[in-house]
């Protein structure tokens, strides 16, 4: 029997094994376990942020944001109100703003922060291990404060008599909330299933622009959608100028709703249509030492075959510091 809060010999400074907090009375053992599974996480979790390749790119995302809703905001402005028979909203000017402007931010910034300038793309790149939990919550904060700013320089410069609703979405009062959550449901699925089939390395037939057809995507969604819900595809574009205005009637449709279209889209293709052949199974999760005890296998323990695509990749990562991760490393480039 061992001494309260001794180790045996298979355990280390580090890495504590469970048979030490056995000794431990069970509310320590378990405190203690917890505390040492914590630490690792929270390591694992922010590894890579504190690097100046991330901030650049939450930086590019702030960036990329504030002039996309700036310039898709701008095209919702009526010049003509205040006659007495202002013409409706140019429904074709609005797409192609918005899907323009997208194309060319993606081109732009798609090297520097992966262009997701949308939560939606970034919670797709999450649920599809492109990108971590720690790193997008930057990458989400980046994106609102973003949209935020654009909608107030847009407010800022545009005279009162002529902002309207600043471009706020809401649901069409002639359809339900549950038709509108769909339609941003359908919308952003359409949206980010095109940002993963262009994007995807796996592919060796893609020609042409992939942020032009992005581009496409979102201009093809406001040409279906404008009419039903304002077509937001994108929760960072309604927060704007929501915040702005303060005016957040059904503005959970457009947090829900794209998120939900989103990582639907993402799964589909990631998981079942084109899934990756070196995907890691459930075998992968844990592994058996040398001593016997099964112990979970950390990202980079994952066994590589010499000679395969990935064998030269593993040898020089394990070469590299930790705690540095390149851009292509830390980020989905889209």
């Amino acid at each position: 029997m061992q001494s309260q809060g001794t180790m045996c010999g298979s355990c280390t400074a580090d890495r504590p094994a469970l048979c030490c907090t056995a000794a431990l009375p069970q509310p320590a053992a378990l405190l203690r376990f917890l505390s040492w599974c914590n630490c690792r996480s929270i390591m694992a979790a922010f590894k890579g942020i504190w690097t100046k390749d991330f901030w650049r790119a939450v930086s590019g995302e702030y960036l990329a944001t504030l002039v996309f809703v700036l310039l898709g905001l701008g095209s919702t402005i009526n010049w003509a109100a205040g006659e007495d028979k202002p013409p409706p909203a140019d429904l074709v000017l609005i797409s192609l703003c918005f899907g323009l402007s997208i194309a060319t931010l993606v081109q732009c910034f798609g090297h520097i922060s992966g262009g997701h300038i949308n939560p939606a793309v970034t919670a797709a790149m999450v649920v599809t291990r492109k990108l971590s939990l720690a790193k997008a919550l930057f990458y989400v904060l980046a994106q609102c404060l973003g949209a935020v700013t654009g909608a107030g320089i847009l407010y800022f410069i545009t005279p009162a008599a002529k902002r309207g609703s600043l471009g706020v979405t809401t649901v069409n009062s002639d359809i339900s909330l549950g038709h509108g959550f769909l339609v941003e449901i359908i919308i952003t699925f359409e949206l980010v299933f095109t940002v993963f089939a262009t994007c995807d390395p796996k592919r060796s037939d893609l020609g042409g622009s992939a942020g032009l057809a992005i581009g496409f995507a979102v201009a093809i969604g406001h040409l279906f959608a404008i009419p039903f819900t304002g077509a937001s595809m994108n929760p960072a574009r309604s927060f704007g100028p929501a915040m702005v205005t303060l005016n957040f009637q059904d503005h959970w449709v457009y947090w829900v709703g794209p998120i939900l279209g989103g990582i639907l889209a993402a799964g589909l293709y990631e998981y079942l249509y084109c899934p990756d052949p070196e995907t890691k199974t459930l075998k992968h999760v844990f592994r058996k030492d040398p001593s016997g005890k099964y112990r979970e296998v950390e990202p980079d323990d994952v066994a590589v075959k010499p000679g395969s695509a990935r064998h030269a990749d593993v040898e020089q990562a394990e070469r590299k510091d930790p705690f540095h991760e390149s851009p292509s490393e830390v980020l989905s480039s889209v």
